[in-house]
């Protein structure tokens, strides 16, 4: 019998950092998360996360999420289907933003509502093995000496890779950083840097000139997200590989940077990219254009998208919201490990969701 989607449940939360996650353009504190529960006639039920980034965003992200959500009750549980449908309906609004955003939200939760009536992994849905995807671990806007004690932190607990915020006033203080965290790891351990967008094209050719010598295995996001021109010009200065793509709204944003040729890299964000079905349409553009994809944030899903992508490149790992989770992405010298997943492996630890309601 063809099951059907009941209803959409919704709940805006707001998770505290353990410490703040700092970066050359602020700091974040806080998570406010927009918590999504799809349940249908068969009993099936999916789950997923929306960051909202700020709490200004939160309780309009979480509205537009039911009210989109009410557009599919009785639809077939089809994760494909939906976002068509909800695609056509919003064509004239438009799907970037806090309305893209409640998208994604929904679609994640469908597909793993699909993966869990099976009952079988994402992985294994979307026709892929689970693999043992290597992970890195992220440090904030720290300076120097922080920046090496995180990093040694990641080291002895096997990660392979560390990516550390720079974008410093001076370039002198961006390689300071970049050869501190390289003596706390040693010459085996990945390094990667992120300007968070904050540098001008000129101003970022000038700094990976510096920055070329250093053995970095990326330079993130040294210029404005929409900038596929300045990026192209910086990707064509460089030495060192330019990975973007975070802040793209969709697979016709990555498209767009292909045909710029504005990222050697690619990350993807399962929210800013159409969740399930949007990381999948990407995934084939990377394959088709031999581009090695990432992941920004979401370890748990996109740990499951990464098993499923021929590019497949690094897992982007972070903690910022297993107080959440019931259980939280395992990783095992260095590599998610995938083992026993259900869906996209999430699920809720209800009390903290008590805990943490907005």
């Amino acid at each position: 019998m063809e099951d059907v989607i009941r209803e959409f449940r919704v709940r805006p939360v707001v998770v505290p950092m353990p410490e703040p996650h700092r970066t050359a353009s602020g700091a974040i504190a806080e998570s406010p998360l927009v918590l999504i529960d799809v349940l249908t006639e068969g009993g099936a039920e999916g789950h997923a996360i929306v960051f909202t980034y700020g709490r200004a965003a939160l309780g309009p992200t979480a509205d537009l999420a039911s009210n989109l959500g009410r557009l599919l009750r009785g639809d077939p549980l089809a994760p494909r289907d939906a976002a068509v449908k909800l695609a056509t309906k919003l064509r004239l609004l438009g799907t970037h933003g806090l309305v893209g955003m409640a998208l994604a939200g929904l679609d994640m939760a469908l597909w793993d509502a699909l993966a869990r009536r099976q009952p079988t992994s994402l992985a294994r849905l979307l026709g892929s093995a689970e693999k043992a995807i290597r992970a890195y671990g992220a440090i904030g806007y720290d300076g120097a000496v922080g920046s090496a004690r995180a990093a040694e932190q990641w080291a002895k607990r096997g990660f392979g890779g560390v990516k550390a915020k720079i974008g410093y006033p001076s370039v002198a203080e961006d390689v300071a950083v970049v050869r501190a965290i390289r003596e706390a790891v040693g010459e085996h351990v990945a390094v990667m840097v992120d300007y968070n967008q904050s540098l001008t094209p000129p101003e970022a050719v000038q700094r990976l000139r510096a920055l070329d010598d250093e053995g970095l295995t990326w330079v993130e996001e040294p210029t404005l997200a929409e900038d596929y021109a300045g990026h192209s010009a910086v990707a064509r200065e460089a030495r060192t590989p330019i990975q973007c793509g975070e802040n793209w709204w969709g697979p016709r944003e990555m498209r767009k940077a292909i045909d710029a040729k504005a990222s050697d890299f690619m990350m993807l964000d399962a929210m800013k990219i159409g969740g399930v079905t949007g990381w999948m349409q990407a995934a084939a553009l990377g394959e088709a254009h031999g581009i090695p994809l990432s992941n920004h944030l979401w370890p748990e899903l996109s740990a499951q998208l990464l098993c499923a992508t021929p590019t497949a490149h690094w897992l982007e790992y972070a903690d910022w919201w297993n107080p959440l989770l019931a259980e939280p992405l395992r990783i095992e010298r260095g590599c998610a490990s995938l083992g026993g997943v259900q869906g996209s492996g999430v699920s809720w630890d209800e009390k903290a969701v008590a805990r943490f309601s907005a």
